[in-house]
Formats: C-alpha cells, sequence, structure tokens
C-alpha cells in the first residue's frame, strides 16, 4: 500500500506555531514515528505553501497511491482549486485537521475538501493522521 501525506500552509511551523492548539512535535518527527508505526505501508510525505504546489500534488499522486491524506490547513477554507483537485483525481482522499475546526473560528467551519473527500478526520491532534491511516487498512 503506497500512501501520500500532503500537508498545506504553516504545517512546516509545527512545533513552533501555537504549541497550544498544535502541539510541540515537529511534522517531520512525527512521520518518523508514522513510518515505524506502519512498516508494512510505503508512506510519503509533502508539504508546501503554495496552492498551486498542492493541486499538483494531489494530481501527480492522484492516480496511482492508494490513498493521500491531506491536511489542506487554511487553503481547506478558501481553495476552490484544491477541492476540485479533489474531486478530479481517483485516488481516495482523507481530509485530515489536527484541530477541531468546528471550535474555532467561523470561517473554519466550511471546507471546499470535503465534498470531494471520502472522509474527514479532525480534532484529534497528529493522531488525526494515524487514524487516517488506519481507515485505509479497515
Amino acid at each position: 500500500m503506497k500512501l501520500m501525506i500532503i500537508n498545506g500552509p504553516n504545517l512546516n511551523l509545527l512545533g513552533k506555531r501555537e504549541p497550544e492548539v498544535y502541539g510541540n512535535t515537529t511534522f517531520e518527527d512525527y512521520f518518523k514515528t508514522l513510518q515505524k508505526k506502519f512498516p508494512q505501508i510505503e508512506l510519503e510525505y509533502y508539504q508546501s505553501n503554495i496552492e498551486g504546489e498542492l493541486i499538483g500534488k494531489i494530481q501527480e499522486v492522484g492516480f496511482g497511491y492508494d490513498g493521500i491524506i491531506l491536511n489542506a490547513a487554511a487553503y481547506t477554507h478558501t481553495s476552490v482549486g484544491i477541492g476540485d483537485a479533489v474531486k478530479a483525481v481517483e485516488t481516495p482522499v482523507i481530509e485530515v485537521h489536527i484541530s477541531n475546526t468546528h471550535q474555532r473560528e467561523e470561517y473554519r467551519h466550511v471546507s471546499y475538501i470535503s465534498p470531494g473527500a471520502k472522509g474527514v478526520i479532525l480534532g484529534f491532534g497528529l493522531q488525526s493522521y494515524e487514524l487516517a491511516i488506519q481507515s485505509f487498512l479497515g
């Protein structure tokens, strides 16, 4: 099984940015933990702060991977283009968020990703990614 984790803007600052919301662990460190926990899965990771690069990566892997785990971060609530890319590919996409976006600002309650996603996992911290991986195994 081959899964791609795609993270959007500012998630490169995990471990530094708002630790009360996002925790103290960098995503790179957490990704190593995921790789050890799921050795039977070929896990890859990509992060960009640029909307078009995220769309390009979704299109690149969206016809040959078994799944995409997508945390589009702030673009979740603003990017029709990323939402359209999710709908355009064959690979199932699980939308994840570290925080419970419904407990945050009202504009974060709307997702352009969800209508094309296989499922949505939010509010479980970094464990949201692990839950998404498990959804592909189930």
